[in-house]
């Protein structure tokens, strides 16, 4: 199999400030350092990129939060995207098989919004999915006036990954991923 990393809105005002992720300066380390391994095995790395033009985006096009939290090395792609699918109406597919993989370690924000998507994308076209635990984050679920309860972002994160069914790869640990 040939492993490609899906990097799902690392974006910059996903992770800093006050709209950040929950952990966010642990993820994006933890992340930074799984992609220089990454990059040393040779293993092709593809950026999506909320393209920020959705009404009340977070991360509105052109401002300093919709930049890639991360560095881009040579060769790598960058795709905007509109939708939480990352195959949907991007070059997402053809830039994989471009390379040849068909197995792919997503990791990202949000993980029960664009990771979950994309993940059901790639599954649905027939890619291995793999979704380590430590290499997808996303919101702190307040409660709610009509008595809904609060939710802690790592446990919207595992039902997340539970959402997913048994196909996917779910290792514990970015260390524990296999390039091949």
């Amino acid at each position: 199999m040939r492993t490609a990393v899906v990097v799902v809105d690392v974006q910059r005002g996903l992770v800093e400030g006050g709209a950040a992720v929950s952990g966010a300066a642990a993820f994006t380390a933890r992340i930074d350092e799984f992609l220089g391994r990454a990059r040393a095995a040779g293993v092709p790395v593809v950026h999506l990129q909320d393209d920020g033009s959705a009404p009340g985006a977070l991360v509105r096009r052109g401002s300093e939060g919709w930049e890639l939290a991360l560095g881009v090395a040579d060769g790598e792609a960058v795709l905007p995207k509109a939708e939480d699918d990352g195959f949907r109406d991007t070059d997402l597919h053809q830039t994989l098989q471009s390379w040849g993989a068909d197995r792919l370690v997503v990791v990202g924000i949000q993980s029960e919004m664009c990771v979950a998507a994309t993940a059901r994308g790639a599954l649905d076209r027939g890619y291995a999915v793999v979704l380590p635990r430590e290499g997808h984050t996303t919101y702190d679920i307040p409660a709610d006036e009509a008595g809904g309860a609060a939710v802690p972002a790592a446990l919207v994160a595992r039902v997340a990954e539970w959402s997913l069914g048994d196909t996917v790869e779910l290792p514990q640990s970015l260390d524990e991923v296999a390039w091949t």
